[in-house]
């Protein structure tokens, strides 16, 4: 155990993370407080903070909480290939693509049926007539 350790609300400020979300991680088993103070309170170490950071970047990129667990956990193997980890950050890519596609498509049409209504005092609106 390297470094001091420090409350949940430390950790959570350390983290950048809410308490809730770090006690939800514990509580799912995905970063543990390694250590419970004598009145019982979860306490966290230098360690354990870096693997929070870890999972809120993770998180950030939309990594699923199952896709965090395999990135964590072959952050904590030294003999994993980053192959894996190539795999798993591919994925995700391709999802993202897959959104941006769905989403150009739905701003395409929308923008389309927007500039279709004259957006006067009459009541004819493509916009309605295509969602009717």
């Amino acid at each position: 155990v390297k470094g001091k350790f420090m409350n949940i609300s430390a950790a959570s400020k350390a983290s950048g993370l809410t308490v809730k979300t770090v006690r939800y991680y514990a509580d799912i088993g995905l970063v543990e407080a390694p250590s419970r103070s004598e009145a019982g309170y979860r306490t966290y170490d230098d360690v354990a903070v870096h693997k929070l950071v870890f999972v809120r970047r993770s998180r950030a990129f939309g990594f699923s909480i199952e896709k965090c667990r395999e990135l964590l956990d072959l952050y904590q193997d030294q003999d994993r290939t980053s192959s894996e980890v190539k795999r798993i950050a591919l994925k995700r890519l391709e999802e993202i693509e897959d959104k941006q596609r769905e989403l150009q498509s739905l701003h395409d049409e929308l923008a389309h049926l927007v500039k279709s209504c004259r957006g006067d005092n009459m009541p004819n609106c493509p916009i309605i007539d295509y969602l009717g």
